[in-house]
């Protein structure tokens, strides 16, 4: 097993396609694609997505945006591990129970195989209309059969990228240790993890970075709102918590974040999206929504200036580990 050369540049803000395949809500075409033409305008040059964000509506609608753009000015990831197969007992539902408003005309088929693997890149490859992939994700491996995941599927990628069919390969998860465990016992170039290096946790310190320090493996950091929490610049008490209510500790530690930033007058959206990046691993932040203002806003958020001290006054306070900067 061989590694490319040198590593893909995703740029430090990245697009995150789920919102467009209709989650949580219907999402229609032009609001879509103003989303992702507001990414592009604002200099976003990596969009990431997967066959499970809408049934696969989320790889046509990016496919199709993309395929209108120079094939060597951007970067696109997808996700393998969940093969599309027509639902026989499809009567007109929706996929509401997995999180996306579309039909559910379509049925997720957890096959880590290398045979699974190919035909899910085909596939991907199909819906989207493109080329080729460049970075190629097992996707969260442990909601189904972590041993068979990682024993067939990371083996499998890895085949695909010594044939060159795809250039970089991961594995995309919400579990730390699972993602440290990958990173291990695979041979991988990046890992996608969602919302264990946040401004306002970070429990991938303890075994996951390690492990891609030790193995040079890169990190793609997404969901670093916490799923909504980091997103405004003052907490609200009805904001949700890795998709759940926010518990009080964790409510009164957002709080206390959003408080220092304020001091030195920086929001806490823009602290929490730079604040990745200060780690040395991370290269790059996913960021995902429909709406092209708020697309606009991260784009805005991300190059604002914040001062040093800020981030000394969080490491003062007990507020992020200290010492987290290259």
């Amino acid at each position: 097993m061989s590694r490319p050369s040198s590593p893909v540049d995703l740029g430090p803000l990245g697009f995150g396609s789920a919102s467009i395949g209709n989650l949580y809500r219907e999402v229609d075409e032009d609001r879509a694609r103003s989303a992702l033409e507001a990414a592009w305008d604002g200099g976003i040059r990596y969009f990431d997505t997967a066959p499970h964000y809408g049934l696969g509506l989320s790889e046509r609608r990016l496919g199709a945006f993309l395929r209108e753009r120079p094939r060597d000015e951007f970067v696109v990831s997808t996700k393998v591990g969940r093969l599309l197969e027509p639902n026989p007992d499809f009567a007109g539902g929706r996929d509401l129970a997995n999180g996306f408003d579309v039909p559910d005309d379509r049925v997720r088929v957890y096959d880590p195989s290398p045979s699974g693997v190919r035909r899910s890149l085909e596939a991907s490859l199909e819906r989207m209309g493109l080329d080729r992939i460049d970075v190629l994700f097992l996707h969260d491996p442990d909601v189904y059969d972590l041993e068979r995941g990682l024993a067939e599927g990371l083996p499998a990628l890895a085949t695909l990228r010594d044939e060159g069919l795809v250039g970089q390969i991961g594995i995309g998860v919400n579990d730390a240790d699972v993602a440290a465990r990958a990173v291990r016992e695979g041979d991988l170039d990046l890992v996608m993890i969602a919302g264990r290096y946040t401004l306002l946790e970070q429990p991938a310190l303890a075994e996951l970075f390690p492990a891609c320090q030790e193995r040079g493996v890169r990190i793609v950091d997404a969901a670093v709102f916490n799923s909504g929490l980091l997103a405004t610049a003052t907490p609200r008490r009805d904001a949700t918590y890795d998709y759940g209510a926010v518990p009080d500790d964790v409510f009164q530690r957002a709080q206390a974040l959003a408080a220092t930033c304020a001091e030195f007058g920086v929001e806490l959206p823009a602290a929490a999206l730079q604040f990745p990046l200060r780690h040395p691993l991370v290269a790059t932040v996913v960021v995902g929504t429909s709406r092209p203002d708020a697309v606009r806003q991260n784009v805005a958020n991300m190059s604002a200036v914040i001062p040093d001290e800020l981030w000394s006054a969080l490491e003062e306070r007990g507020l992020i580990p200290v010492g987290d900067r290259d």
